[in-house]
């Protein structure tokens, strides 16, 4: 996956600069070259232009995601290449222009200042990292000694906890490990990383004053670590619990506090907070947007379907949507059959029920643009899980683990499943079970240049594609 947001870095709280850089360089350095192109030409920062700092900022978070600084600061190669770069900023200019298209207040701007902006915004992005790498390298070595990290526990968990924390500049690296297995049971781990057994642990963080104790033991052990939570309590050390024993579809993971309790969220939606807001209006506009510039190739559809073959125009299938809900999509109908019953049979090739007509539009997947009409409603988003009829739903959620977890979004009328081969007719469980790991990737994955890229690549699907009959 090569959307830029999908990308994440370790983040961390003890180096407020270095966090305050990670989630806003990228975005501040936008700001900062439309004001300069502004000035330029000599325009009053006027509230139209303050309104389009803003929402550049938020939407450039959204795309480039947070500063990378694993990987070495001190390497001579730029942290993300320009090409890179350079498609993030074509996806947060397509946004701006959507947004711009849709409020109708794209005519308030200077066509030089804009131009200016949309040509010089790449440069200052590339060079920015740059700076921003040296002036890092610069504070991280004049900020003292690094905190003394352990971890108790030398599973994958752990040693991949060490392996983060090693990458990460601002964290340094990890002293050794505590476990109550020898070196020779575990493999991988190197000689002196080993520091004792977990008896040994309150002693070592007290004579050495370590700093940050991780704990990242299995929760069957919750004995053993309440144990060791308590003697560490008679030291200095921050301490955290790294949960290793999770469920396997780990959604949407964060830490909430509620009522100054933290919960660890392991299943949940991307879209919250300002995702939601980013995501709806993202999907208002493009919707609206397609609409405009197809109708009159939907009502050329229209009068073909009622010509070829008698029946509706249009065909309503319920289907599961946001939290599993049901809802009515829309489709041109493309059979001589409208069944939405408690069996509902899959179209094979060179299905009998199939007219025509239909075949052109199931083909090419014009039969589907009715949902835009869904997504103007609000059941249905433009990218997402594509939604299956109710009794294909019943059908699998016994069969494939996790399979609701995909209605933890809105069904979309195409998706990371569609652009990666899976498009069409599921002719076997392991098909679908495919379909659904690449629909679970994509909520685990979400950003705003992710959903652009499968929107591109879904044009592309289309006209290549011979899966969907």
């Amino acid at each position: 996956m090569n959307a830029l947001a999908g990308e994440h870095y370790s983040s961390t709280t003890e180096w407020p600069l270095v966090a305050v850089v990670r989630v806003a360089l990228m975005p501040t350095l936008c700001v900062l070259a439309l004001a300069a192109c502004v000035l330029a030409y000599g325009e009053p920062l006027a509230p139209h232009y303050q309104l389009l700092m803003v929402t550049a900022f938020l939407v450039s978070m959204q795309v480039f995601g947070e500063f990378p600084l694993a990987g070495g600061l001190a390497d001579a190669a730029p942290l993300r290449p320009a090409s890179t770069i350079v498609t993030g900023w074509l996806i947060v200019v397509s946004v701006l222009l959507l947004l711009g298209f849709a409020t109708k207040l794209s005519a308030l701007y200077s066509r030089k200042v804009v131009l200016s902006w949309l040509v010089l915004a790449p440069f200052v992005l590339c060079a920015g990292q740059g700076f921003a790498r040296r002036l890092l390298t610069r504070y991280l070595s004049a900020s003292g000694a690094p905190r003394t990290r352990i971890i108790v526990g030398a599973s994958e968990a752990g040693r991949e906890l060490a392996r983060r924390i090693a990458a990460d500049p601002s964290l340094r690296a990890v002293r050794g490990f505590f476990d109550d297995r020898s070196r020779a049971r575990l493999p991988g781990l190197r000689s002196g990383q080993l520091l004792g057994r977990l008896e040994d642990l309150v002693d070592y963080v007290k004579r050495h004053a370590v700093d940050v104790v991780y704990i990242a033991l299995p929760v069957s052990r919750d004995r053993r670590i309440g144990e060791l939570l308590r003697g560490l309590r008679d030291t200095t050390a921050s301490l955290y619990l790294v949960p290793n024993a999770l469920p396997e579809h780990l959604i949407q993971t964060h830490v909430e506090l509620i009522g100054g309790i933290p919960t660890i969220a392991v299943c949940e939606t991307p879209f919250r907070g300002l995702n939601a807001a980013l995501k709806r209006a993202t999907d208002l506009a493009l919707a609206a947007l397609i609409l405009l510039l197809i109708w009159p190739l939907m009502l050329a559809i229209a009068v073909g379907v009622k010509l070829s073959s008698p029946g509706p125009v249009l065909f309503r299938q319920r289907r599961y949507g946001l939290d599993g809900r049901q809802i009515a999509v829309c489709k041109f109908r493309s059979m001589t059959v409208c069944e939405d019953g408690d069996e509902v049979r899959q179209a094979t090739r060179s299905d009998a029920r199939v007219t025509r007509f239909g075949a052109i539009l199931r083909r090419t997947s014009l039969d589907e643009l009715p949902q835009l009409f869904n997504v103007l409603q609000g059941t249905m988003s433009i990218v997402g899980p594509r939604p299956h009829a109710v009794a294909h739903n019943e059908q699998y959620r016994g069969l494939i683990d996790g399979y609701m977890l995909r209605h933890k979004v809105r069904p979309g009328i195409t998706g990371w499943a569609q652009i990666n081969g899976y498009r069409g007719e599921t002719a076997d469980v392991e098909m679908m079970k495919k379909r659904v790991e690449y629909d679970l990737d994509y909520l685990k994955h979400w950003s705003l240049a992710l959903d652009l890229w499968i929107i591109l690549r879904t044009a592309l699907v289309v006209v290549h594609d011979h899966r969907a009959y």
